[in-house]
């Protein structure tokens, strides 16, 4: 173990890398949103403290996924390339979800320009589109394809060999993601309780059965890793056993917790409504009316 402590110790301690593509969108959107913030200060439609809180725990954790050590980890073992698809899924893509960003961006450009981004969204084209990537079904299919998709080992080699490659499935994986967390980002979810729970536990149990894939495995699947998972001190199939396991466990859990969360809300829910329907019964029975 403390072989392994220590090349783990230099490497958090390294230099982050800066890719600049990366950097210009995270301080690109950054400034977007902090622009667009303070100017909805100044009307009616200030953004609640709770969505600027999450716009910027989901900018940072894009921040650390993508910039910090993790990523050049990621690169020379599987199971950190893991928990980085975890952050970017998990993390990020529901908490920028959770912020709303549109109409915020929107309100970082000058009135004039505002109503021409505005009217672009009005192409039927475009409208047609967006709602038909954001409904329910489509955007857990983008989702479920994404990740299975890029974890066939053939493929998921390339992205390790290739810059190109590896930025595409990053790519793929969030905007999937936020797609996928867009109709759960109300205070409701679009699609009501009941399919957001199912939504959110089919999505569970087909990234629980890929992670099981991964830890139950006879071989190492993933050819980059050969050289690179001895180097601290684990082999290729020790090494993506750990990343099976962060994501069935870890992953599940949290598609679960939130599903526990609207299941919750969706009982209170309906408890309030049960009650409102009691005291108008109530209120419409003579007794009632008497009294």
């Amino acid at each position: 173990m403390s072989g392994l402590a220590q090349p783990l110790s230099q490497a958090v301690h390294s230099a982050w890398t800066w890719p600049p593509a990366i950097v210009m969108l995270l301080l690109s959107s950054g400034a977007l949103f902090a622009v667009g913030t303070q100017r909805l200060r100044r009307t009616t439609r200030t953004p609640h403290t709770t969505q600027t809180v999450c716009f910027a725990l989901g900018w940072l954790s894009l921040l650390i996924a993508l910039n910090s050590p993790i990523h050049e980890l990621g690169e020379q073992l599987f199971w950190v390339h893991m928990a980085q698809h975890e952050i970017l899924i998990l993390v990020a893509a529901p908490l920028i979800a959770l912020g709303h960003p549109i109409v915020v961006f929107l309100y970082a450009f000058p009135t004039e320009w505002r109503r021409r981004l505005s009217g672009i969204t009005r192409v039927p084209t475009l409208h047609t589109l967006w709602s038909t990537i954001t409904n329910p079904i489509v955007a857990w299919l983008l989702s479920a394809a994404a990740l299975w998709i890029w974890h066939l080992p053939w493929l998921f080699d390339k992205t390790v060999d290739n810059d190109w490659m590896h930025a595409a499935q990053h790519t793929s994986f969030f905007l999937t993601a936020l797609l996928f967390w867009w109709p759960l980002a109300s205070r409701r979810p679009a699609m009501g309780y009941g399919a957001g729970i199912l939504y959110l536990f089919t999505t569970a149990l087909h990234t629980s059965i890929l992670g099981a894939l991964l830890t139950f495995a006879t071989r190492a699947w993933y050819r980059p890793y050969f050289a690179t998972a001895s180097a601290w001190h684990l082999t290729p199939l020790e090494d993506q056993q750990l990343g099976g396991l962060i994501m069935w466990i870890p992953g599940g859990s949290v598609l679960l917790v939130v599903a526990l969360v609207l299941l919750v809300r969706w009982l209170n829910v309906s408890q309030v409504r049960w009650q409102y329907t009691r005291v108008a019964d109530l209120a419409r029975s003579p007794q009632g009316g008497a009294q």
